[in-house]
């Protein structure tokens, strides 16, 4: 690839994810606690609330899990005319191109208490701590090649590029590198 041109970090991404989803579902579970109303009642929702996290958890997971090191394999390294976008950068923008269906997951997992309280937040909050588990998976992947996993946000999501391990500003997982 010629001419210079902006990558992004897949950990902070997934990272960013697992951010939002776990907040919302937590934010929403602790609305769905309130609901004094609901058909089946508390405790029956906070425990198929329980499973769901569960299971939502291990499929956010282990879902096209082992994509990222089949795309590490075949990682190019990045040209040095590339721009590394920051972390903040990376997270606001992943937000900012989902905000409506985030919004949207929020009012279903929410509204979803008057039936289940609480199950449709625990859902969200499983696939934000899958979400977040794979991040970790992705930093171990990351410490074991030396190298950090680039993709550009504007492009094809399946050709990952590398750096070496002290390029931008977040750790091998996406978190904030620490001083």
């Amino acid at each position: 690839m010629r001419g210079a041109y902006t990558l992004a970090r897949v950990a902070v991404n997934v990272r960013t994810a697992a951010c939002w989803f776990w907040w919302l579902g937590v934010v929403s579970a602790g609305i769905g606690t309130a609901v004094t109303f609901s058909p089946t009642g508390r405790r029956i929702g906070c425990l198929a609330g329980a499973a769901l996290f569960v299971l939502a958890a291990a499929a956010a997971y282990a879902v096209r899990g082992g994509r990222y090191g089949r795309l590490a394999e075949d990682a190019s390294r990045a040209a040095k005319s590339v721009f590394l976008q920051d972390r903040k950068v990376t997270a606001r923008t992943w937000a900012r191109r989902r905000k409506w269906w985030l919004l949207l997951a929020f009012v279903l997992a929410t509204g979803s208490s008057a039936a289940l309280p609480c199950t449709g937040g625990m859902l969200l909050a499983g696939v934000g701590a899958g979400l977040w588990a794979r991040s970790r998976r992705l930093a171990r992947l990351e410490r074991s090649r030396d190298a950090l996993l680039w993709v550009r946000p504007d492009g094809d999501r399946s050709a990952y590029q590398l750096t070496g391990i002290a390029a931008g500003d977040a750790a091998p997982g996406g978190g904030p590198r620490r001083r």
